[in-house]
């Protein structure tokens, strides 16, 4: 166990805040993590399990102990006539994996490639994009119990899957550890290119013969070129979640907004893209400090340099505001916002 006192978070966070953890530790073992669960237990700790930092704000210095998720290790379990059976501890590097699977010819992930992150917390938002979540190619977890070390797998079922939710975001909250997931594969890829610019980036990539590497290049093209790199300016993708609204709402809104974008979700939903909402609000490229609206993607809140967790966090408080004044649709942050 190396446990080390007084350590900045801000290496360990793509929004590059500032924050100090009173005690730090990685882990790399089962064994490992249950000795440090036992001496936050001793010590009254609280605890805050992080992995690539990618969806955190922290607001204040952690005063408890940061566990860092460092499990490796990715593997074949099983495979039957139409699947493979992938299992990747919680630790390993999301995009890494997916470009593993890519090479090994696994297909069903390919949607998902450039998603900052760590493999454990894909399943904890349902990650998602261009078309495609965790939840249409998961099939289990193994997570450990915070207070009683026992271990459980969890099916897709148990994980409650929704919009960038699952229970671990909601009543198993700060309960349960997630160790590895296990995800399944398909053997003949089903491509999914009618979502976003993956059709027109394709054509511009002068694409002969469709295949999960030329989409994966497709989305990492697109993502690139929108997003912007947490390693030059400090961000955490997108800050907001697009929201979902009845069509009568939407219907409503339409008579004063014509070109209001939207995509169907069930007979009576419609998402709109919070990106949008966010600029006809006049927040794009907004800076104040060194927090700010980046200057090309509204949806994302960027770190200039400087800002403190809480100067982005206000910022993000008054887009709620104008956006609920104007439309009157509640933001819901995607952003997990750290205070303990």
């Amino acid at each position: 166990m190396n446990l080390l006192q007084n350590i900045s978070l801000k290496p360990y966070n793509t929004f590059g805040i500032g924050a100090t953890a009173r005690f730090f530790s990685g882990f790399s073992s089962i064994d490992d993590l249950k000795e440090l669960l036992l001496f936050q237990k001793h010590q009254k700790l609280k605890s805050l399990i992080l992995g690539g930092g990618s969806n955190v704000l922290f607001t204040k210095d952690v005063d408890g102990l940061v566990l860092k998720n460092e499990l490796k290790g990715i593997a074949l379990v099983k495979e039957d006539a139409h699947h493979y059976y992938v299992k990747a501890a919680a630790g390993e590097n999301w995009h890494r994996f997916v470009m593993r699977c890519i090479e090994h010819n696994y297909a069903g992930l390919e949607n998902l490639s450039l998603i900052p992150g760590n493999v454990g917390a894909s399943p904890m938002q349902n990650i998602g994009a261009y078309g495609v979540e965790i939840k249409d190619v998961f099939e289990s977890l193994e997570a450990l119990h915070i207070k009683d070390h026992s271990t459980r797998t969890f099916s897709a079922n148990d994980c409650e899957f929704g919009y960038r939710e699952s229970v671990f975001k909601k009543q198993y909250k700060d309960e349960y550890i997630i160790l590895n997931v296990t995800f399944r594969l398909n053997k003949r890829p089903v491509f999914n290119t009618s979502y976003g610019a993956i059709e027109q980036e394709l054509e511009k990539m002068n694409v002969r013969e469709l295949s999960i590497k030329a989409i994966s290049q497709a989305v990492i093209n697109i993502r690139s070129s929108k997003l912007p790199d947490p390693a030059k300016i400090g961000n955490a993708g997108s800050f907001f979640k697009n929201p979902v609204i009845s069509i009568k709402q939407f219907e409503e809104l339409q008579q004063t907004n014509a070109g209001m974008p939207h995509f169907a979700v069930d007979s009576a939903h419609v998402k709109v893209p919070a990106a949008w909402l966010i600029e006809q609000c006049g927040w794009k490229g907004f800076r104040e400090g060194d927090a700010g609206v980046h200057v090309h993607q509204p949806l994302v809140l960027v770190n200039y340099g400087n800002a403190t967790g809480d100067e982005v966090h206000e910022l993000s408080n008054k887009i709620i505001t104008s956006v609920k004044a104007r439309f009157e649709i509640e933001l819901e942050r995607e952003v997990n916002i750290i205070s303990i």
